[in-house]
């Protein structure tokens, strides 16, 4: 099945290919805790990438003569079943920038929107904060790269470093981003292919991928290197996808993805890090704003730590039916190997009143085998 998309100046309409309604996403990377963000390192690779098949959908970038439309490749059949392969093509029906797979996680979500059974209810303890049992439902999510082409049309409103890591020294304080590295949700992703020799533009991407013409139709044309395969393997541990948190509160949806970071000594204790993501989606169609953030952090140390600020990365995002989601990222430390956080984000209505959404309580886990450092680094 072929269809049209049109990206226009930043990339905002994709998502009427979809059966159901889709949401664009504001991001923004939160460069907290005062660590100093280092680009990485990675070898290098030379691989030539021929031909793919025909194009037919369009897109729009910004130029300095204005807008221009330009083909980009024709949109495939959705996967309603199974996972896309490594090398598929998308477009991010959220964020609509151009992509492509590198492998898939299986992550569970827990989605405290989701009634359990009446015989699987059980009564709250007071004060517990809706802490409901949840059960996880396990679902697909992908490792992609981002086309650089299309950062700087998104960069205010979607991650383009999305993966973090602790820098393989006694610097505690660095820390090394991944640029144009995303975690992808299944249903996020609007499957194409193209004609492009190199259809997608990413420092990494002939360093990663290569090109396999013995690969027949539907399968992507493209393949993983060994290069691939064993940053992958070597780096599972920070790159592990485990767990998604998901809550809805008077139709403002947040979802929370948290990664473990690694462990550094500090004035002889250890210290642990975790990043994680968090996603605020307008489900309805009344305008909004976020305004104040007020988090609750507990430390298996016994610590209970309590955060409140204006917005959110500095920002008090509006969220609108055009403009229906905004996504960020941000790190926590605890001094102990495992913790929880929840919270609140204070709403305002375009009358003046407000209303707290809730922020779905997750857990800080630590891996329990001390890892090696990410691999393919030097400083």
């Amino acid at each position: 099945m072929a269809a049209c998309a049109i990206r226009r100046g930043f990339l905002t309409t994709v998502s009427k290919y979809k059966k159901k309604h889709t949401h664009r996403i504001l991001s923004i990377i939160e460069g907290s805790s005062g660590l100093q963000v280092k680009r990485p390192w990675l070898p290098c690779l030379a691989c030539r990438l021929p031909n793919i098949q025909q194009t037919r959908f369009i897109s729009s970038r910004n130029r300095p003569e204005g807008k221009v439309l330009e083909t980009v490749g024709v949109f495939e059949a959705l996967k309603q079943h199974g996972k896309y392969e490594t090398g598929q093509l998308f477009l991010h029906s959220v964020f609509g920038y151009r992509g492509i797979v590198l492998f898939p996680w299986h992550a569970r979500i827990y989605d405290r929107d989701v009634i359990p059974p009446v015989s699987d209810s059980k009564p709250e303890p007071p004060g517990s904060h809706g802490s409901k049992e949840v059960k996880g439902k396990t679902h697909t999510y992908y490792q992609v790269l981002i086309d650089t082409r299309d950062c700087p049309h998104i960069s205010q409103r979607s991650q383009t470093e999305a993966v973090t890591f602790l820098a393989n020294h006694d610097d505690s304080r660095a820390l090394y981003a991944i640029p144009g590295l995303d975690y992808v949700s299944h249903e996020d992703i609007l499957p194409y292919n193209s004609t492009e020799q190199v259809p997608i533009q990413h420092e990494l991407f002939e360093r990663f991928l290569m090109f396999n013409p013995d690969k027949t139709t539907p399968a992507p044309p493209f393949s993983a290197r060994d290069t691939l395969k064993a940053w992958q393997e070597k780096n599972h541990p920070w790159l592990e996808l485990s767990d998604v948190h998901r809550e809805t509160t008077e139709n403002i949806r947040v979802t929370v993805i948290p990664f473990y970071m690694g462990m550094r000594d500090a004035q002889n204790s250890h210290v642990y890090w975790w990043r994680y993501c968090i996603r605020l989606e307008n489900m309805g169609s009344e305008v909004v704003q976020l305004r104040e953030r007020h988090w609750r952090i507990f430390s298996l140390s016994g610590t209970l730590e309590t955060v409140r600020g204006r917005g959110v990365v500095g920002r008090e995002p509006v969220l609108s039916k055009e403009q229906p989601a905004f996504q960020y990222s941000s790190h926590v430390s605890l001094q102990a190997p495992s913790g929880h956080m929840w919270g609140t984000f204070r709403i305002e209505r375009t009358d003046g009143s407000h209303f707290d959404v809730r922020i779905p309580p997750f857990s800080l886990e630590s891996n329990k085998d001390e890892k090696v450092p990410p691999a393919g680094y030097t400083l």
